[in-house]
């Protein structure tokens, strides 16, 4: 599976002072070679790893304006991106934790569809030995965890306009950051919320084990089920697709799955991107807070775990040997 790159351009933010980030600018695009295809592969490869929020561009998109006009041939790829490059410093000037970097713009290919990929990579710094066992430092780019970085599926866009998911971003580890600014940046706004999807899909099973009557060792069966299905389509990079899952669930009164989502209006989209944490639930039980984590497997409620809403108290018969030695010596002092 190769990616082609089609076109590539680099520019630099670099931050002088606390309130002025300067613009260095290519005066060519970036020839593509070894190198450069293994940097882009390794991009798209931390990327599609890595969870993403998904959103489409505003009216007034600036970016969106600019990109057509690049599409259609009116402007060359070289020009779109100085002068996005131009629009990005802007924004990202207004925030006091702009650090600037690297701005990638990239059009390729994978698998027969068009991306248009944006990212902001930050530097590092690290130590080499050479042949002669001398140390000096070296600069790379940290690609692992860029988290200023958008996609745009450019065959979805252009095929599917009212699609609210040809755009994807990284929402980041630092609050709103990449919300602050790189959305205004994109002129975007969020679409398909990828985890009230799988919340929904939760929802529904237990909603129809509980009209099936499910009892307690059925109703984890069919949890395990629909997670067997859901992870695998997660490890496989696939979407959720409720056609397909409905085909591996055992119908109820020969209903099969997806039409009680249909008849109960869960508005579950046909296909959607597996959220991992959401659909953990399916079989963990999970929280912290307060100085206490607890995780363990949903069989075990009302077997060896009891928990009283009334109280909120969760009672614990047997617990881990690691867990019981500490309590032992901890005890014993």
């Amino acid at each position: 599976m190769s990616l082609d790159i089609e076109q590539i351009a680099l520019h630099q933010l670099n931050k002088r002072d606390e309130q002025t980030l300067d613009v260095v600018l290519r005066d060519t695009l970036l020839t593509p070679n070894a190198a450069v295809d293994e940097m882009m592969a390794e991009l798209h490869r931390v990327y599609s790893a890595k969870s993403k929020a998904y959103g489409l561009f505003n009216e007034d998109s600036e970016l969106s304006v600019a990109l057509r006009s690049c599409r259609k041939g009116d402007d060359d790829f070289l020009s779109f991106s100085r002068a996005a490059t131009g629009r990005l410093r802007d924004e990202l000037a207004k925030y006091p934790f702009a650090e600037g970097g690297v701005v990638l713009f990239c059009h390729y290919r994978f698998l027969a569809v068009e991306y248009l990929l944006v990212a902001v990579l930050n530097s590092r710094s690290s130590m080499r030995v050479n042949e002669q066992l001398d140390v000096s430092s070296i600069h790379y780019l940290d690609i692992n965890h860029a988290d200023i970085v958008a996609r745009i599926d450019l065959t979805e866009w252009e095929t599917n306009p009212e699609s609210s998911r040809y755009l994807t971003f990284l929402k980041g580890r630092v609050g709103r950051k990449v919300s602050d600014f790189f959305m205004d940046f994109l002129g975007a706004s969020e679409g398909l919320d990828t985890k009230a999807q799988n919340r929904g899909l939760l929802q529904a099973v237990d909603d129809f084990c509980t009209e099936a009557q499910l009892d307690k060792n059925e109703r984890q069966n069919y949890r395990q089920q629909v997670y067997t299905y859901c992870n695998e389509q997660l490890q496989a990079g696939e979407e959720i697709a409720l056609d397909d899952l409905s085909e591996e669930l055992p119908p109820w009164n020969d209903k099969k799955f997806k039409e009680f989502t249909q008849e109960q209006g869960y508005q579950l989209e046909e296909t959607f991107p597996a959220d991992r944490s959401t659909l953990r639930q399916l079989t963990k039980f999970a929280g912290s807070g307060g100085g206490l984590s607890i995780n363990f497997d949903a069989m075990l409620m009302g077997e060896r775990i009891f928990w009283d809403p009334a109280t909120d108290t969760l009672t614990i018969k047997g617990t881990p040997p690691n867990l019981r030695d500490q309590l032992q010596r901890k005890a014993g002092k």
